[in-house]
């Protein structure tokens, strides 16, 4: 899909899919959805839209014609919406501009029904939903390759709807088909078990699972089984049974599957991830990104301009918008000690590069900026107040490292590995760490370490290695919340930092947060979806 979705995509912005264009007027009251607002199916061009509501928010570019009435076009994304609620109330960053809408409860744990950041990932992802609920519909019958091909991928992403859905909020609005019923609620084991048999029975039309059998970002067999594995390792939060056994039966039929991890970690986040072979070989499954045929605020353009601010080296954009930064946790997962980060203090002449601080870290993936530009940062603030009240994350660049130039100056081209090979090692070191074998568990993690020139463990891991190391090779990727519910450390005392809970110190929350509430408008609009516990 290398050029299937960037140039069949306009195509599609025109035809309109206009059945989405009034959509959610009463959230997942489906009905007032209205297939006939466009009678035209045009099958490839609407399956490539199943594709572009992972990157786009509407219509017509950044802003304008959006997808959801109602919504703030460029914060109502699918990425966005579900990287706000995994990563911006962890230890890995914080948004500097606390007076946004839902921010502060985001931020410092203490979100609501009505909080305007949980409802729009529950419409995003409602939204998606009824998309590919209704293109499954269309094809229905079709049985030529190709289209059992496209249903089978459909089906994936689902799934993978679904999936965010039971990790985010414990339970979905379900419907098979495209009608005019409002969803029913599926929860717990029942939404589970769905998603694991949707996964099993698309699995065989899907692309072989090798890096070169389908359009680079089409979703494979490889994609399956990643996204079964991570069903499986999350089985005991999820269903109150832990499936250790298949997490690990399913990273290793990724990990033999003929991917292989980037000679070097930056490469992967790179602007011509899409195109350099290093970078290409361990994205399984990315979200497709381009500066001028996919313009978003909720892609990785957000994850570019969010962590710059004007003045900063090697910006990539020229819109850099000062919002992330990273909390002294996450820097401290490179530097226990925080006295050895490198760090540009006031009345420096010359700044301090990133490759300094990698060097002292000793790790290629502590991709933070302490120098000059924008401003002196600090690695600890007693509040949160603005940009520089933490280093700075340069992991996400639109920067190609060809140095050729980008095809926009403003908007990112760099696609999003939404699912790639490391995870596969990390899911596999966890579970055999969980099934005892902490030796097994060490040479899957230093298979990572070994990636990033980092020192190598010589004993066996523990469980703080492990969940550290999660942060180490995912931080900022949209995940960092499910791992710490996952290791029981979101809301207790096991594991506090700095302003988790709302204090600088950090205090544990109420276990009713490790799930989030369903919007108090849903509940008003389908009668069929309860409350979780606390809310």
């Amino acid at each position: 899909m290398s050029n299937y979705i960037k140039n069949i995509l306009p195509a599609v912005l025109m035809v309109g899919l206009a059945l989405g264009a009034a959509s959610c007027a009463k959230d997942l009251d489906i009905g007032t959805i209205d297939p006939q607002a466009n009678p035209e199916f045009v099958q490839n061009e609407v399956f490539v839209k199943q594709y572009a509501l992972l990157a786009l928010t509407g219509q017509r570019g950044p802003s304008g014609s959006q997808d959801l009435d109602g919504q703030d076009e460029g914060e109502s994304g699918f990425y966005r919406t579900m990287f706000n609620c995994n990563e911006l109330m962890t230890d890995e960053c914080a948004w500097a501009w606390q007076g946004d809408a839902g921010i502060p409860e985001i931020t410092f744990m203490r979100w609501n029904s009505s909080t305007i950041r949980v409802q729009w990932l529950y419409v995003r992802l409602g939204y998606n939903l009824t998309q590919m609920t209704y293109f499954l519909d269309q094809i229905e019958g079709l049985t030529d390759a190709e289209s059992n091909r496209q249903r089978a991928e459909v089906r994936f992403l689902r799934a993978l709807q679904y999936f965010h859905l039971l990790d985010l909020f414990g339970k979905a609005p379900f419907k098979e088909h495209f009608n005019n019923d409002l969803p029913v609620e599926l929860s717990g084991k029942a939404l589970y078990d769905y998603i694991q048999g949707e996964l099993a029975d698309c699995e065989a039309d899907m692309a072989d699972a090798t890096p070169n059998a389908a359009e680079f970002g089409r979703a494979n067999k490889a994609a399956n089984w990643l996204l079964r594995a991570r069903l499986y390792l999350n089985a005991e939060v999820y269903t109150g049974t832990p499936d250790w056994t298949n997490a690990k039966t399913y990273a290793d039929k990724v990990i033999n599957s003929g991917y292989g991890l980037s000679n070097d970690y930056k490469l992967v986040f790179m602007a011509d991830n899409d195109q350099n072979a290093e970078a290409m070989k361990e994205i399984i499954f990315p979200i497709r990104q381009d500066g001028m045929r996919t313009r978003s605020y909720s892609g990785s353009t957000m994850l570019v301009c969010a962590t710059r601010i004007g003045g900063m080296p090697n910006m990539g954009t020229t819109n850099g918008w000062s919002c992330i930064f990273a909390r002294q946790s996450l820097v401290q997962k490179f530097f226990p000690d925080l006295s050895a980060v490198p760090m540009a203090q006031d009345g420096d002449t010359q700044d301090t590069p990133t490759s300094a601080v990698i060097a002292a870290a000793h790790d290629d993936r502590a991709m933070f900026y302490s120098g000059t530009g924008g401003g002196i940062r600090k690695l600890t603030t007693d509040r949160i107040s603005g940009f520089t009240d933490g280093l700075s994350i340069v992991k996400w660049q639109n920067i190609r490292s060809d140095g050729a130039a980008t095809n926009d100056v403003e908007y990112a081209d760099t696609d999003i590995p939404l699912m790639r090979l490391a995870e596969a090692y990390l899911t596999r070191a966890e579970a055999n760490f969980r099934l005892g074998d902490a030796g097994a568990a060490k040479d899957d993690v230093n298979e990572l370490r070994r990636r990033a020139n980092a020192t190598e463990f010589n004993t066996n891991v523990t469980e703080q290695n492990l969940i550290d190391e999660w942060s180490r090779e995912f931080y900022l990727e949209g995940r960092r919340r499910s791992d710490l519910v996952r290791f029981g450390m979101f809301t207790t005392n096991k594991y506090l930092w700095d302003w988790k809970g709302g204090t600088h110190e950090g205090q544990p929350v109420s276990s009713f947060y490790n799930r989030y509430p369903i919007p108090v408008s849903e509940l008003n609009a389908n009668p069929n979806m309860t409350q979780n516990p606390g809310y």
